[in-house]
């Protein structure tokens, strides 16, 4: 398989993974999209707001292309999980808009790097996309290790 390919491959993935996720937003009320789902809180928001900062950190931190301003939903003060469920102070539009962005950063970085085959993904920098895809909270995404 050719890097072209697995990179195509790589991007239609994670694409059809975040097209499902944006598309259960669809037609819910804010009700709907904001109600905690389970004892922790989590909510429909929050799973996205949780994946942004997953394709922040794996896409961006691991191999050393930073997000610009990437959205910070824990601070040390911030209750556990923060990031699992939307505040009232933030809006749908705000948080998809987020997620939108930190996708098109994390399309950027598979364009622009290699793709060996594998690395590890818990030491910034030393990561190299390609490699197993798995599931992950639901969701497929590509493993960097």
């Amino acid at each position: 398989m050719t890097e072209q390919t697995l990179k195509a491959d790589l991007r239609l993935n994670l694409q059809d993974a975040r097209d499902a996720l944006l598309w259960k937003l669809q037609g819910l009320s804010e009700y709907d999209v904001r109600r905690p789902m389970t004892p922790t809180g989590t909510n429909l928001l929050g799973l996205v707001k949780h994946l942004t900062g997953a394709e922040a950190f794996y896409f961006g931190t691991v191999f050393r292309r930073p997000c610009p301003a990437p959205p910070l939903w824990i601070t040390g003060d911030a209750e556990p999980n923060a990031d699992l469920w939307a505040r009232p102070d933030e809006t749908r539009e705000r948080i998809v808009a987020d997620y939108r962005r930190v996708c098109a950063h994390a399309d950027g970085t598979i364009e622009a790097r290699v793709m060996p085959g594998s690395g590890s993904a818990m030491s910034p920098g030393s990561a190299v996309l390609g490699g197993a895809r798995g599931g992950w909270g639901g969701r497929r995404c590509i493993r960097a290790c």
